[in-house]
């Protein structure tokens, strides 16, 4: 926490941090998820509201109906086991002061002694996790413990106990949450999350990379027209684990829908429609891939040619033609492929607005990591960029002194979770301007 947001914290009253959350650092969670609510900051009344709906446990939400308890008789520590379980998952909230069998709101005593079970978390649970996070939430009557876990990039972490009978000797075990319970990982999951661990340190780039050039092989075979591509894929820095979450048809569909919506409103002085309004029907009916749902143009005689895939982890590609199939005048070798610029920042919303829907639907709660080129994928042919300072239907024209690369270099941005709508046109815009920067426009 820096200097301004110190003293900002420190300036709120006990009721203030209760009713607010201030120190709430997860910004989107199931709770918000099942009221509809914009990310922010945690509320007593989003709780309260959530257990008047009856609000069921997930793998990202476990209800507690009492504060946590010391071990007894060499028994695991009951709250180190379940913040390491969603740590292993991908985050989520421990709250305590509901009845987990009647979503009943019931309260715990106010004061809860967060520094020891902070210390409970740092004697049980390895590796450290650094990002746990502890606060009360209050009405006034009642008071309830919310535990913040974040989706850990150090998983898998290990619960350390003693047996009753021995406690010389240490076990360990891993656990992770399955819907809404508790269950130990066998040897293989165990493996399975080591490796993940390792690719997430040192192959994050690489697997971007991977996804890029599968992405490039696939339109690259199926595409016919020649065309300029604008080319995205976004990966969270700590992606789900293979096996946690399946993302069902009605889950990508919402996201698709959402994401097309959420550009249309962002984009209300673009004489361009956005992207993925050429989408037509094919925007409703995403098809099954490996751990994935597609939505692809490609195989149809019509529109443009676009390419989609909603990853089971998190990851996000996008493929999208700067060329209208169907067209006569196909251009000549020589010839410069079109990137019109009002396309161009369409094609910025469009990834941003599929990334943090994707991000909503998932409740990811780690940054997300972006790439897109501009590329021609149909031999080596200079890329050309067509701009208009009127805003007016067919006044776009190439200015003389823009260049023809016939190659751009990538381009790199970070989302936040959950961003709002103003981060969403500030990165896109970011974006987009990188790339049209490099036909010196």
């Amino acid at each position: 926490m820096d200097g301004e947001a110190r003293v900002a914290d420190q300036s709120l009253t006990y009721r203030e941090k209760s009713l607010y959350g201030a120190r709430m650092t997860r910004s989107w969670t199931r709770i918000h998820a099942h009221l509809g609510a914009e990310p922010g900051p945690l509320t007593f009344d989003m709780v309260r509201r959530a257990t008047e709906n009856q609000l069921q446990e997930f793998d990202d939400l476990d209800w507690k109906e009492q504060l946590p308890q010391p071990p007894r008789d060499g028994r695991w520590n009951e709250l180190a086991k379940d913040v390491a379980a969603m740590a292993n998952t991908r985050g989520g909230l421990l709250v305590f002061g509901v009845q987990d069998k009647t979503i009943e709101l019931v309260g715990v005593p106010v004061g809860a002694n967060t520094e020891q079970y902070h210390q409970w978390v740092r004697n049980h649970v390895h590796p450290y996790l650094p990002d746990l996070d502890m606060f009360e939430l209050s009405d006034g009557d009642k008071t309830v413990l919310v535990v913040d876990v974040p989706a850990s990039e150090s998983a898998p972490h290990l619960v350390y106990g003693t047996a009753a009978r021995d406690r010389e000797q240490q076990a360990a075990v891993v656990p992770y949450r399955d819907n809404d319970h508790t269950a130990w990982m066998a040897e293989h999951q165990i493996e399975r999350a080591y490796r993940e661990r390792f690719s997430r340190i040192g192959l994050a780039e690489q697997e971007i990379q991977r996804n890029l050039n599968f992405t490039v092989q696939t339109i690259t075979a199926q595409s016919t027209t020649p065309a300029a591509w604008f080319v995205a894929v976004s990966r969270p820095q700590r992606p789900l684990p293979r096996g946690a979450f399946e993302l069902d048809r009605d889950q990508a569909r919402r996201v698709l829908t959402r994401a097309k919506e959420r550009t249309t409103r962002l984009l209300t002085q673009s004489r361009v429609p956005a992207a993925l309004h050429g989408m037509g029907d094919t925007l409703l009916n995403p098809r099954p891939g490996l751990r994935r749902w597609v939505c692809s143009t490609l195989e149809l005689p019509h529109n443009r040619e676009i390419l989609v895939e909603l990853h089971y982890d998190g990851t996000v590609v996008a493929a999208i033609s700067q060329w209208l199939r169907g067209k006569d005048d196909e251009p000549a070798e020589a010839t410069p492929l079109a990137v019109s610029d009002q396309l161009l920042r369409s094609c910025c919303y469009d990834v941003i607005a599929l990334i943090q829907e994707h991000q909503r639907e998932l409740r990811l709660d780690c940054t997300q990591q972006l790439t897109v080129n501009l590329m021609s994928l149909h031999g080596l042919r200079p890329l050309e960029a067509s701009t208009s300072f009127w805003g007016h239907v067919g006044m776009d024209s190439v200015p003389d002194y823009s260049r023809r690369p016939h190659h751009t270099q990538p381009v790199h941005a970070v989302l936040s979770p959950a961003g709002s709508d103003a981060e969403a046109s500030s990165v896109a815009d970011l974006v987009h301007r990188d790339l049209l920067a490099q036909f010196g426009i």
